[in-house]
């Protein structure tokens, strides 16, 4: 019996790790259009708008997370990378402050 049960475990964790894969491939594609519709109004106006209310609610969330785990985040720098969508580019110790 404890054999299935690891299995049903193994197998539900699989689908959520693969559902996770796939929202997170959809959330960038998300944030990379709304990146270059602020990249595109900054061309044609010269300056660059704020970031949209979605990207900033997804981001504030991930920047939640990091700062419940204890770790010290540079906000500004973070906001910084948000704008122009490299974010996902670099470790969360690269956010942290140097101290």
């Amino acid at each position: 019996m404890g054999f299935l049960s690891n299995f049903k475990k193994d197998l539900d964790a699989a689908k959520q790790n693969k559902a996770a894969n796939i929202n997170g491939k959809h959330l960038k594609k998300l944030l990379t259009k709304f990146k270059q519709e602020r990249d595109r109004i900054e061309t044609e106006t010269g300056v660059r708008p704020q970031i949209d209310n979605t990207t900033q609610m997804f981001m504030q969330k991930i920047l939640n997370v990091w700062i419940s785990e204890g770790k010290e985040i540079d906000e500004e720098k973070f906001w910084i990378e948000v704008d122009y969508n490299r974010q996902f580019d670099h470790p969360v110790e690269f956010y942290e402050r140097q101290r």
